[in-house]
């Protein structure tokens, strides 16, 4: 990245950092749908299965990805100090880090695999492919949770553009994959919905190498010599990185985990209910990929600045992202509001489903405004290093808040099911609100500390 003079220059280089990586956040989005949607064609027993297996690790691997992405800030932070040399150092530590979480999460889902899908009430078949998927996708952790931090490393230089190729060569040999193991094509025996596990599997295998190799081969990558020597464990690099990290992971987890405890509470509903809001959940997840890009892009564009000490610029570049959410979010709620039964129907075709699913799309559209304002000051904030606080936040806005109180709405009013999607709405708002502020306070002291 380069220094910039002017603000048609910073949304110039902002704009050459996002869209590669919305279009990576939507690639990896397509993989889990397209996972879901070709098990859903085998059986409904296999969609089941690829879906209670997907709700145990989707939440799981979100948290610990993040803490991988202290690796961004940390990155861009000492290329705008003209610091290059410590990068190889710090990237291998991560890789380190990545391997040792990767290894752990394997060994604790071997003892505790068993006891939470027996503690639910779903039929053995059922139970079987969720576990049958798990293990099977557990082969491709190592390699996944180091591509994360090549990735980081790759985005925090600002060439997020190398990211997206990865993603979009990796999203047709997934769908390959899933077709020929699923279904039992060209020799391979048909897994159903465990072959999305193995699918996926073998897919994160790929682009981790392919990864190194672009690290390894291509420039400007190959000048910082990541892999051309070996590195010692130096746990105060690994302190620095979960110090950031951890903070970063348990945030993204508070946020990913209230949804699944939503869907998990609105199970005493009918299947009805429980379908459309799945349906609206999942659309409301698509459109969230742009407020989360813009965040993960504000990491990187505001690191770089801080790191080079050019704290204006840093401010402008915060608001300015904040301002694309907002407007981009806007367009797009409104869009959603005047097109809802059509999305609906993309889901499903019972009248019954598709009229309910058009009511929770209303609240959908009520969350764009508070995603939009809220992951982009987050994204923001990580490029400051600033992630206790952020974290103390979250917790509070998404758990104290927004659970308890759509709970309470669900239980005690006659808005029922309706109440946990505006407990949600409530949560991150409270989050968005409290995250600016925040922001606000860091950015008008760094302010004093210049004069």
């Amino acid at each position: 990245m380069d220094q910039t003079h002017s603000i048609q220059g910073k949304v110039k280089q902002f704009s050459f950092v996002l869209v590669p990586i919305l279009i990576t956040q939507l690639g990896l989005f397509a993989m889990n749908f397209f996972d879901t949607l070709m098990s859903g064609q085998f059986s409904t027993t296999d969609l089941a299965g690829v879906a209670i297996g997907s709700s145990l690790w989707v939440p799981i691997f979100t948290g610990l990805a993040g803490i991988l992405l202290s690796i961004t800030p940390i990155v861009a932070q000492l290329v705008g100090a003209k610091k290059e040399k410590d990068v190889p150092f710090t990237v291998i530590q991560g890789v380190y880090v990545a391997i040792l979480m990767a290894l752990s999460i394997v060994l604790i889902g071997f003892f505790v695999l068993d006891p939470i899908l027996n503690a639910m009430s779903i039929q053995d078949e059922v139970r079987r492919i969720a576990k049958s998927y798990l293990v099977a996708l557990s082969f491709g952790i190592v390699p996944l949770f180091v591509y994360n931090v090549l990735r980081s490393f790759i985005d925090a230089l600002g060439l997020t553009r190398i990211s997206m190729i990865i993603t979009l060569m990796s999203l047709p040999l997934n769908v390959l994959f899933n077709y020929m193991l699923i279904f039992g094509k060209f020799g391979f025996p048909a897994l159903g919905g465990v072959g999305a596990g193995v699918a996926s599997a073998i897919t994160y295998w790929l682009i981790a190498i392919i990864s190194i190799f672009v690290v390894h081969k291509n420039r400007p990558f190959k000048h910082f010599h990541i892999f051309s020597r070996v590195y010692g464990v130096a746990f105060s690099k690994w302190k620095e990185i979960l110090v950031i990290g951890i903070p970063i992971g348990f945030s993204i987890f508070f946020e990913t985990s209230i949804f699944s405890a939503v869907t998990l509470l609105m199970s005493n509903y009918s299947t009805s209910i429980i379908a459309s809001h799945q349906a609206a959940l999942n659309f409301a997840s698509f459109l969230y990929m742009i407020p989360l890009s813009i965040g993960m892009a504000l990491t990187i564009v505001v690191g770089f600045e801080v790191g080079a000490k050019r704290f204006r610029d840093a401010k402008q570049y915060s608001w300015m992202g904040v301002g694309v959410g907002v407007i981009t979010s806007s367009i797009l709620g409104i869009i959603l509001f005047f097109f809802r039964e059509p999305v609906a129907s993309i889901y499903v075709k019972d009248p019954e489903v598709i009229d309910l699913t058009v009511q929770f799309l209303f609240f959908a559209v009520l969350f764009q405004l508070s995603d939009a304002i809220q992951a982009p000051v987050q994204g923001a904030l990580r490029g400051y290093k600033d992630v206790n606080i952020t974290l103390i936040m979250t917790l509070v806005s998404y758990w104290v808040i927004g659970l308890p109180s759509g709970w309470l709405l669900a239980n005690f009013t006659s808005l029922e099911y309706f109440g946990y999607w505006i407990g949600l709405i409530t949560g991150l708002t409270a989050g968005a609100i409290t995250l600016s502020i925040r922001l606000f306070l860091i950015q008008k002291k760094q302010f004093k500390q210049l004069h």
